[in-house]
């Protein structure tokens, strides 16, 4: 079981990363409108989280416009969806050998 506890990231404990993460994994980029509104946060809060993730490398920030106005797009990078399968793997295992 400590060998388990190596592998949880403490970058994916809060549920809104893990959602933005969650997001990312299985879309090639998502925009920031629809991250806020498939999480069901406020602007500040996604921010705040992206920024983390943005931090640690585990998302890529990729800004343009669209006509005039500005459209920014995120997507997990290969080191971020590395880290979350073993997140995601880790919290499996805990799950399995606690059905006993």
């Amino acid at each position: 079981m400590k060998d388990i506890l190596l592998h949880i990231n403490k970058t994916f404990d809060h549920r809104i990363r893990l959602g933005i993460m969650s997001a990312l994994v299985v879309n090639e980029s998502v925009d920031f409108k629809s991250l806020k509104e498939l999480l069901g946060v406020t602007d500040g809060n996604l921010a705040s989280h992206l920024k983390a993730l943005e931090k640690e490398a585990f998302i890529l920030v990729q800004k343009q416009f669209i006509g005039r106005k500005p459209n920014t797009k995120y997507s997990a990078t290969l080191k971020g969806k590395d880290a979350f399968k073993k997140h995601i793997d880790a919290l499996e295992q805990i799950i399995k050998s606690s059905q006993l």
